[in-house]
């Protein structure tokens, strides 16, 4: 069965049609048996990513997510302050504010601010708070609502060195969804910390957000189900397994310090993860 697969793959790359990968995707399906599932469907998964690779270069990048998030900051801006998003109503953004405050910090970085929910929620408990984000626009809305300082900065610059600020607590909500801009940016984290001071994580969690794929590292396809028809172009991301987040601190000269498992109050699955770490 592997062996059908790689040849599939091999053929696919030459000869796939915009939307072939459907066809076969189910056509697989429906050949496997369940000892085989998971298998077929990472396959078929990654002949979906050589097509968008061949069609579209460097689709599945870094560069493509802030592409992505270029084009929906209106959708966005209004799916969060209307609060339309139910995952964060009923429990993520509640998890993300307690993880924080249970800290004391008296000052944030929120890397990856977006349009500064965050910034609004943690500066109205009296935390004094800077947001950066790499799209001017989010950068704009967030100055418009108020609740802290707001900078336009990728992260490759931030990892490059051009931010300097001390600061009690580096917190990114759902905002490390790429590759190698990840581990370059949490490694100047300990820069910006001031002594006790930690950085606070919260992304899908692994186990969850895995799916019918085999659980290692690698890119994934986008999606905006669950959100409007004003959303366009969903970006890829990174995903990531428990231990490879966990390796990401030592790595960046940090130690896990915490872990938590938000469940969402209806499926009592987890609905987020959230990562604490300190300096070495």
């Amino acid at each position: 069965m592997t062996l059908l697969c790689e040849v599939v793959i091999r053929d696919y790359t030459f000869c796939a049609g915009a939307s072939s990968w459907v066809v076969l995707r189910t056509l697989l399906h429906a050949m496997s048996v369940d000892r085989y599932r998971q298998k077929i469907v990472f396959f078929v998964d990654q002949l979906r990513v050589l097509e968008m690779e061949k069609d579209l270069p460097g689709a599945l990048s870094d560069k493509k997510i802030v592409e992505s998030w270029h084009r929906n900051v209106e959708p966005w801006t209004r799916a969060v302050r209307n609060r339309a998003i139910e995952s964060r109503r009923l429990i993520t953004d509640r998890a993300i504010v307690d993880a924080v405050i249970e800290r004391a910090p008296r000052t944030v970085l929120d890397l990856g601010c977006g349009e500064g929910w965050l910034a609004r929620a943690l500066n109205e408990r009296g935390i004094q708070v800077v947001g950066v984000d790499v799209v001017p626009d989010l950068i704009e809305r967030a100055r418009e609502a108020g609740g802290g300082e707001f900078i336009a900065m990728s992260y490759e610059s931030v990892a490059a060195g051009e931010l300097k600020m001390r600061v009690d607590a580096v917190v990114c909500n759902f905002s490390l969804l790429g590759d190698t801009s990840v581990a370059h940016v949490l490694r100047c984290v300990p820069d910006f910390l001031n002594k006790g001071g930690v950085c606070i994580i919260q992304t899908l969690h692994p186990l969850m957000a895995c799916g019918d794929s085999p659980y290692i590292d690698g890119w994934r396809p986008g999606s905006w189900a669950g959100f409007d028809s004003s959303f366009t172009d969903p970006a890829p991301w990174y995903f990531r397994t428990l231990q490879s987040w966990v390796d990401l601190f030592p790595t960046s000269g940090m130690r896990l310090l915490a872990m938590r498992e938000p469940l969402h109050p209806q499926t009592e699955k987890p609905a987020s993860m959230i990562l604490v770490a300190g300096l070495d």
